[in-house]
């Protein structure tokens, strides 16, 4: 890859709550808050139905996106716990991590604030589309394995860490794009696209589809376009966007929660013919030349192109490894340390399975890290930051 980096669309700041089910525990007796109540799909409208919708995504082991209806809940709610400020959205902790390995971005903001000006580490540059600071916070809640939380009827036990999004955020919402996108895709060598995902009008989303093909222009026909999916608010407007950018996408990402949504069903991760069957339902709706699906076993591309992927599919899960054991605190030699770390035998023998079986799927299996206190935030963007530094290294910034 020739070409420097471009990471867009949008990027946040983020409250990072420290994990404690003690403080949850009272706020869910507080609320009256029964087993029977929990959801993960009703509109989060006050602190009473964040927290129904926290306990609902815990039972389950799951992990997600969700709309608050004002950014005020949020603040009330983060006030509770010990919290840490810092940046997120998928561009910014890619290029995060590509900035651990000694690789520069540039990123394509929506909103800007002290905080970010604080934060944002000096190998990344940025353009911004904001006429103005502003704040808008997006909530961080990452619960472990085990996790315990009383209801009023019975505790509630976390199968499965992971890691919950909450948010009011106008900046992306509207995800206004700055005149100087085009200029900057001037000799990109690739541009990852993400965060449409949480725009609200159909018809406003249209017209940042059109803004961003026309500055697309701009981008050399040999650059790679990685789009990461993130979870739509909207299902619907998915298709949108995808109906527009597919043309020009060569790799579209997405985790193991997203599959599931495609697919309309849950799906055994660890069963050959599931997973295979999930991945072709997906893929028939998103004809990509590669469809990236990375989950906490294993990640694979499937399409005519997924051959060319498999150092870049090995990079990102060696990069999402390191950070899930190391969090912010990781450096580039920390990757050579992750790589010495057994695979997951089920993850191994499933990839084994389907590239045995299917002409058209490459996949690397999950590295195996036991740490008392992992980090579940930001583990897709970081695969998505490692993917991208296969191409960077291995073929130089020109």
């Amino acid at each position: 890859m020739s070409g420097h980096l471009v990471l867009g669309l949008g990027g946040t700041v983020d409250y990072e709550i420290d994990w404690d089910a003690a403080v949850l525990s009272e706020l869910a007796l507080a609320y009256g808050i029964r087993r029977h109540e929990l959801t993960t799909t009703a509109p989060v409208v006050d602190e009473r139905s964040l927290v129904v919708t926290i306990v609902g995504f815990i039972a389950a082991g799951g992990g997600g996106e969700r709309l608050v209806e004002s950014s005020l809940t949020l603040e009330r709610f983060a006030g509770r716990f010990a919290k840490a400020i810092t940046l997120g959205g998928t561009g910014v902790r890619a290029g995060l991590a590509l900035e651990k390995l000694g690789i520069p971005t540039i990123q394509h903001l929506v909103s800007i604030d002290e905080n970010v000006r604080r934060l944002m580490p000096q190998a990344i540059s940025w353009i911004c589309s904001a006429d103005g600071d502003s704040l808008d916070p997006h909530l961080i809640v990452q619960y472990p394995v085990g996790a315990r939380v009383r209801v009023v009827d019975g505790d509630v036990i976390s199968p499965a860490s992971n890691r919950l999004i909450f948010a009011n955020d106008a900046p992306n919402r509207v995800m206004a794009i700055s005149a100087e996108l085009s200029d900057v895709l001037d000799g990109a060598g690739a541009f990852l696209i993400s965060g449409f995902n949480t725009m609200q009008d159909p018809a406003l989303l249209e017209e940042r589809l059109d803004e961003l093909v026309r500055a697309m222009e701009r981008l050399p026909a040999q650059a790679l376009v990685y789009y990461e999916d993130a979870g739509f608010y909207h299902r619907e407007m998915a298709a949108t966007a995808r109906a527009r950018l597919l043309p020009r996408i060569d790799v579209y990402g997405m985790n193991e929660d997203e599959l599931q949504e495609y697919v309309g069903r849950s799906v055994d991760l660890l069963d050959a013919r599931d997973v295979s069957a999930a991945l072709a339902q997906a893929h028939a709706l998103i004809p990509v030349s590669a469809l990236v699906v990375h989950t906490r076993f294993w990640a694979i591309a499937v399409g005519p192109d997924a051959g060319r992927y498999r150092e870049a599919l090995e990079n990102a899960v060696l990069m999402s490894a390191t950070r899930y054991r190391l969090g912010d605190s990781l450096v580039a030699s920390d990757l050579e340390e992750t790589a010495q770390l057994p695979r997951h035998r089920g993850g191994e023998r499933l990839v084994a399975t389907l590239e045995r079986t299917r002409t058209d799927a490459r996949g690397v299996a999950a590295v195996v890290a036991d740490v008392a206190s992992p980090t579940t935030i930001g583990l897709g963007d970081s695969f998505v930051g490692g993917f991208l530094s296969a191409f960077y290294l291995r073929e130089g910034s020109g």
